[in-house]
This record gives structure tokens, C-alpha cells and sequence, in this order.
């Protein structure tokens, strides 16, 4: 018997004691519940105040989106029925399809959408974008809204169906200030979030709403028809890998987010479990450096941590199996991307740790503690924050790890305070699906100083590159411009991309249904 057979083993009792401790609201109708062990504590509501992957998720089954990306990574409409668009190509007007309402019963209007939008243009990368292209984002009647350009911009449609969710919302929630954390989550998507049945660290329950209207077309990647299939999703928060397999050895869970990836042989021998890979292009591992203080505001140290350790010591421990990682990608927009180019890694895809020391030392590095973050429930992310540990501590620096639970993290790196009271100097985050492929809608490429994401990467010069991509509408002419701005980034990092790989799901073999959406998203599942 192996080693992580013997451990799923001893896990076994707590699993069940962790179903049945559950209410019995929540045993009811077991082929009508999906039970999903999720990756992380949602403990977040507001998926635009973070970018926390579980937000997201929890956005996605609450909320719906204006345009869905299908499988060819091309806008489709999804709360609007049709858009027009003037001979200048300045004026686009939106018209909403019939049969959209939100939890609450009432219609969604598009001063909801106006609301929502400008909201969100706040904090997302890609949505700064457009606001700066546009003078005007208006309600023309309930239905209609427009957008009018200050200039001709290439991604309009692209924006409006950004992966990471242009979410609507009442427009009294949406006139929240973006700073501000929103507590309630009305939403119109297929299903609600049952507020008395969150329990933090533990539960999260989701609803189908009676009330949704899907689209006709099939559903395809994040487009097309969102059809609840089950009444209930239930999300467990099981910290400990070994007790979620052997929940999902059970059945008594249904769908397993982000298994180990050392655990994929032996799920690979049960029949009862399929891996199902959802994300064409796979997951990036990044690190981000804290441009607020030294010595990361100092682009040397930053140059610095690309040289600690390679990219396959990474991917040999955090996923292990070579069929599952790439040995080496230069591409901050994903390999195999249309957007894929190393143009400017050459100097950076071996390590060097006597350059390293020498970099960090012109950076004016002198001994001082480097606070790392390292999340203590996330296995991934911690075996590369190891690796980072060792590298560093190889280049002489004096690494203070602090230990925390991922959801805590999340909460931690959105801090500006200074690393000794309260800060950090690094941690270790990674992205996924055709988001990631897009200069502008890459969350964390984004460089934008105060607007940019958390360890506000400042570049405004390669931000002004951005621009110039963005503006091109011939996807020719845009190739040299991508180029030019990659060369940058490898000068500047705006983050370090430390890999990338292939995370599969796992679910039990009557599940049916899992879309290839870039993520997990839970319409159009059964069970049989």
C-alpha cells in the first residue's frame, strides 16, 4: 500500500464525519445537489474588489455577463440580444435581451449595466482600457445602452466579454464606490447564493433560480445556453487533500476543483472518477514582487528573482508529471496562445545565482528580512513558494516566511502597508484561460501604478505599449507592437511567469456535462 493510499485511508472517517455533520437541508435530494470540493475559503463576496479565483467562481454562478467567449475565443452575445454599430465605428448601442431579471424579481435595465460597468472599469485592467477610449458609457432607455468612442479602439466586444466577468448588478449595489466591498449579491445569473446557509471555512450553497432565461445556442466555453441542471451546488471547503480524495473515492463529493497533481495516477486507476481537462491553453504560475518597497522597487532586485531557479524546478514540484508542464515558456500571454512569443527572455532561461547576488546587491540589498508569503492550504502554490524560498536563500537573502491560509492571502496582499507592519515583499499567484492571452486583460501584466493590481506593478511606459496594441485593429499589424511590449516586460517584469501546466478536475463518473470553459463553471453539469 503507497504512501498517499495509507493517508486517504486515515482520511476516510473524517470525511464522513465532515458530511454528516452538514444540516440535513443539505442531504436532501442527493442527485439533485452537486458537492463540489473547492480550492479555497470564499470568504470574499465581491468579485470586483479581488481578483481571488474563488470569487470569480462564486461571480460566475450569481451574476451574467453582457458577451461570453466561445471555445475559438470569439465574443458572443449573452445578456444582449444584438448591438449596432455607427459607419465611424464610435458609437456602438447595446440592445438587452427579453426575460433578464435579477434574484429580487426585478427587470435588469440598462442603468444596471451602465452602473455595473463603470464599476467595474475601475479596478480591471482591460476595462481601464476602454473607459479611456470611450466619453460616454449611457442608458438610452431600459434596454438600450450605448458606448461612444473617443477614438477608434479594437477590443470593444473582446472587453464586454472578458473572462473574468463584466458581472451586472442593481444599480444600487453597482453604485458601491470600487474600494469598497459589496455585501449584497443580487444577481440574475442561474443560480442564488443562500446567504443563510454560507457557513465561512466550511459551506457555500447555491440555488438554480427558477426564474433564469438561457440562451437557445448550446453552451460553449463561457457563451450560449447557462442551464442549472441540478438544484443545488454545494461548495466544501476540505483543506486537507487527502480527506477531499477520499470524499471523491466515496462519493461524497461529486466534483474535486483542483486535485494535487501527484494524486492524478491514482485516480487514473478508479473508474469511478474522470479527469476532465477544462483549460485548452492551461494555468500560469506567476510571482509578484512588491514595486512599493525596497528592494523590488528597484528593477534590478525584480530581475533578480528570474534568475534564483528555473522554470522546471517549479514544474518538477509543483506538478511533477512532464506530460502536464512545460519545460520552459517565455510567453507572458500563455504558450501556445496566439499571442505567444519568448522575444526578450533570452537572458533569463537559466539561473544564474552569482548574477542574482550581484543584481540584488546593486539594488541596494543589504541583509534586510524579505517577507514571503506562503499559503499554507494551497498545494501548488506552496511547493513553488519552497522553491522560491530555496533560491533565494542560495542568493544570500534573508527570507522571513510567513504562513498563512489562502483566503487570508488574499486579504493580506491587497495591504499597502509597509512589509515590517503588515506588508509583503512577495508571493506567488497563477492565472489561467484567454484572459490571460490578452496584454490588456492579463490581470496581472497589468501596470498601471495605484490602478494596477496588488504589488502595483508601475510601468507606465510599457502601459503606453499596451495602448498602442490595443488601438491597432488589424491583428497584423498588431504582431511587431506585441513584440516591442514583450521585450519590455522582460526588462521591467511587471511579474514573473514561473511556469505553465495543466490542471485537470476530477469527477465522479456520473457526472456529465463539465465544460471546457477556461475554469470551473457549474451550468450544463447533470447527474446520472
Amino acid at each position: 500500500m503507497s504512501r498517499i493510499t495509507r493517508r486517504i485511508g486515515l482520511a476516510a472517517a473524517a470525511v464522513f464525519g465532515l458530511i454528516a455533520a452538514q444540516p440535513v437541508a443539505a442531504q436532501t435530494s442527493r442527485r439533485d445537489t452537486l458537492r463540489v470540493a473547492v480550492h479555497a475559503n470564499l470568504q470574499i463576496l465581491d468579485p470586483v474588489w479581488t481578483t481571488g479565483l474563488i470569487t470569480l467562481r462564486h461571480g460566475y454562478l450569481i451574476y451574467d455577463t453582457l458577451y461570453g467567449m466561445n471555445s475559438q475565443f470569439e465574443p458572443r452575445p449573452q445578456m444582449v440580444d444584438h448591438h449596432t454599430l455607427s459607419d465611424d465605428r464610435l458609437l456602438w448601442t447595446f440592445t438587452l435581451r427579453d426575460g433578464l431579471a435579477f434574484h429580487d424579481g426585478q427587470p435588469v435595465r440598462a442603468a444596471d449595466v451602465v452602473a455595473s460597468l463603470r464599476r467595474w472599469m475601475q479596478r480591471d485592467p482591460m476595462g481601464q482600457r476602454l473607459s479611456e477610449f470611450s466619453s460616454a458609457i449611457e442608458a438610452v432607455d431600459d434596454k438600450t445602452f450605448s458606448i461612444r468612442l473617443r477614438e477608434r479602439y479594437g477590443l470593444v466586444l473582446e472587453t464586454l466579454a472578458k473572462g473574468t466577468g463584466t458581472f451586472i448588478m442593481p444599480e444600487r449595489v453597482a453604485s458601491t464606490p470600487s474600494n469598497t466591498q459589496i455585501t449584497d449579491t443580487t444577481g440574475s445569473g442561474p443560480f442564488i447564493f443562500q446567504r443563510d446557509e454560507w457557513r465561512p471555512g466550511s459551506r457555500v450553497v447555491y440555488r438554480r433560480n427558477p426564474a433564469y432565461q438561457p440562451r437557445e445556442e448550446p453552451a460553449d466555453f463561457l457563451s450560449g445556453g447557462k442551464r442549472a441542471l441540478v438544484e443545488r451546488v454545494e461548495w466544501l471547503y476540505i483543506p486537507d487533500n487527502n480527506t477531499a480524495l477520499a470524499a471523491l473515492n466515496a462519493g461524497e463529493i461529486d466534483y474535486y476543483e483542483a486535485p494535487p497533481l501527484d494524486f492524478i495516477p491514482l485516480m487514473e486507476r478508479n473508474p469511478d472518477i474522470k479527469l476532465e481537462m477544462i483549460d485548452p491553453l492551461g494555468s500560469q504560475l506567476l510571482l509578484r514582487a512588491n514595486w512599493l518597497y525596497p528592494p523590488f522597487n528597484d528593477v534590478r532586485a525584480r530581475q533578480a528573482l528570474a534568475l534564483v531557479a528555473r522554470q522546471e524546478d517549479y514544474m518538477r514540484v509543483v506538478v511533477g508529471n512532464p506530460r502536464l508542464y512545460q519545460a520552459w515558456c517565455g510567453a507572458f500571454f500563455q504558450c501556445g496562445s496566439s499571442n505567444d512569443t519568448d522575444v526578450g527572455s533570452e537572458p533569463y532561461r537559466q539561473p544564474n545565482t552569482a548574477r542574482a547576488r550581484e543584481l540584488l546587491r546593486q539594488a541596494g540589498y543589504n541583509g534586510e528580512r524579505i517577507v514571503v508569503l506562503q499559503p499554507s492550504d494551497r498545494p501548488q502554490y506552496n511547493a513553488a513558494t519552497m522553491v522560491l524560498i530555496q533560491g533565494l536563500r542560495r542568493a544570500g537573502v534573508n527570507v522571513d516566511v510567513q504562513s498563512m491560509d489562502w483566503s487570508t492571502l488574499l486579504s493580506r496582499r491587497a495591504r499597502r502597508d509597509p512589509p515590517d507592519a503588515g506588508g509583503y515583499h512577495l508571493f506567488i499567484t497563477g492565472q489561467g484561460g484567454v484572459d490571460t492571452a490578452n496584454p490588456t486583460a492579463n490581470t496581472w501584466f497589468n501596470s498601471r501604478c495605484d490602478r494596477a493590481n496588488p504589488g502595483w506593478a508601475c510601468d507606465m511606459e510599457l502601459d503606453g505599449m499596451v495602448a498602442d496594441w490595443a488601438r491597432e485593429t488589424d491583428p497584423a499589424a498588431r504582431r511587431p507592437l506585441l513584440e516591442r511590449l514583450h521585450r519590455r516586460a522582460w526588462e521591467t517584469f511587471p511579474y514573473l511567469s514561473i511556469g505553465q501546466f495543466t490542471q485537470p478536475v476530477a469527477v465522479r463518473s456520473n457526472i456529465h456535462g463539465v465544460l471546457p470553459a477556461g475554469q470551473p463553471v457549474y451550468w450544463n453539469i447533470e447527474k446520472r
